[in-house]
């Protein structure tokens, strides 16, 4: 339990290198928002599970996400094309405007939910893997100031695709490497289990 403490700890201090963040419009950004909508809907809640839902995700995060998609820190084509042409202030009234959205509601498959809670809460002492809740909030909300995202809720698919991401190296934006090295001491069950636990964590 110490050596989960300690790296939880460690984490914080990590995810919370500073990024600047003015307070974004959030009428401006759902003007903008038009063009995120066919993915992410028009509230940032996705009606396929291949995207995520953005809406009611903390505020820094999405800027943060959004900057690194446009300078190159998180790879993905499609979203490098959408980002090219906005401004830092059109990125911070995006941000403003998603998270100020309900999130909608999901289910977690009821076969997973014993195995995906004990992940969350107490992470695997046996391999290090330390419990989610460390890090992004008993209730899955994030950490707002260290730019730990919001994980209730969100698509099952698409958080078991960005751990397994994060495990083979593919996805390398989290500072520290701190995802990096918690989904390599993942098996393919226990992501399975800890997404659809996410889905309906409520």
């Amino acid at each position: 339990m110490k050596k989960l403490f300690l790296i939880a700890a460690a984490s914080a201090l990590i995810g919370s290198a500073p990024l600047a963040l003015a307070a974004g419009d959030a009428a401006a950004g759902q003007a903008k928002s038009m063009m995120c909508g066919a993915c992410h809907g028009a509230d940032g809640n996705s009606a396929s599970a291949d995207f995520p839902k953005l809406a009611g995700q903390n505020a820094g995060y999405l800027y943060k996400q959004l900057s690194e998609f446009k300078s190159g820190a998180r790879v993905n084509p499609t979203m490098q094309g959408m980002v090219a042409a906005l401004s830092d202030e059109d990125m911070q009234n995006l941000a403003a405007y998603f998270a100020s959205q309900t999130r909608s509601k999901g289910e977690a498959d009821p076969a997973l939910v014993k195995a995906g809670e004990a992940l969350f809460r107490g992470g695997n002492l046996d391999t290090g893997v330390s419990a989610c809740a460390a890090c992004h909030g008993v209730s899955g909300n994030g950490n707002e100031g260290a730019k730990f995202p919001a994980l209730a809720g969100q698509h099952a698919k698409y958080s078991e695709t960005q751990l397994l991401a994060f495990r083979s190296m593919a996805r390398a934006n989290d500072p520290g490497q701190m995802m990096r090295g918690v989904a390599a001491r993942m098996s393919d069950a226990e992501i399975k289990a800890i997404a659809s636990y996410l889905q309906g964590l409520q």
